[in-house]
């Protein structure tokens, strides 16, 4: 009851392998690469810094998501999410995909004062990207928050 090998000679068993047009076989579980159909010129950076987490959007003109990425989903976890090297990888993946559309300049918003702000910026910009205008959408307390009741003795 020992193992037996099994020898096929080359070429056996191709005959139902799809073929493209010069006739060469194709491999079926390969993954074409995604070509996006959409082409955009120009859209928004939205990039929202917390203290906990970097997470960045970009958007056309009119405001439509066309890819977004965080810390957290590139594996980055816990106190990690909120460094400034987590940021800055997250603006490399987003330049990258924002360069594949054929980007050429974009509007940055930024909200939030966490660590992030400045790196996801020069990140997504080392894709020559130009960056037309940078918007501080951060909100800003105009009275601050409730003062506590006197206490009673």
């Amino acid at each position: 009851m020992g193992k037996t090998k099994i020898i096929t000679k080359i070429g056996e068993g191709e005959e139902n392998k799809p073929r493209d047009e010069a006739g060469v076989g194709t491999d079926e579980t390969k993954k074409s690469s995604k070509v996006s159909k959409k082409k955009v010129t120009s859209g928004i950076l939205h990039i929202d810094a917390t203290f906990n987490n970097t997470k960045v959007l970009f958007s056309d003109k009119i405001g439509n998501t066309l890819f977004w990425s965080s810390a957290g989903t590139l594996g980055f976890r816990g106190a990690k999410k909120g460094t400034p090297f987590a940021a800055s990888k997250v603006g490399d993946v987003i330049g990258g995909k924002a360069a594949a559309l054929g980007v050429k300049d974009a509007d940055v918003v930024v909200l939030g004062v966490g660590s992030g702000r400045e790196p996801a910026i020069r990140a997504f910009m080392a894709h020559r990207i130009e960056i037309t205008s940078i918007q501080d959408a951060t909100p800003v307390p105009h009275n601050g928050p409730k003062a506590k009741k006197p206490r009673r003795v």
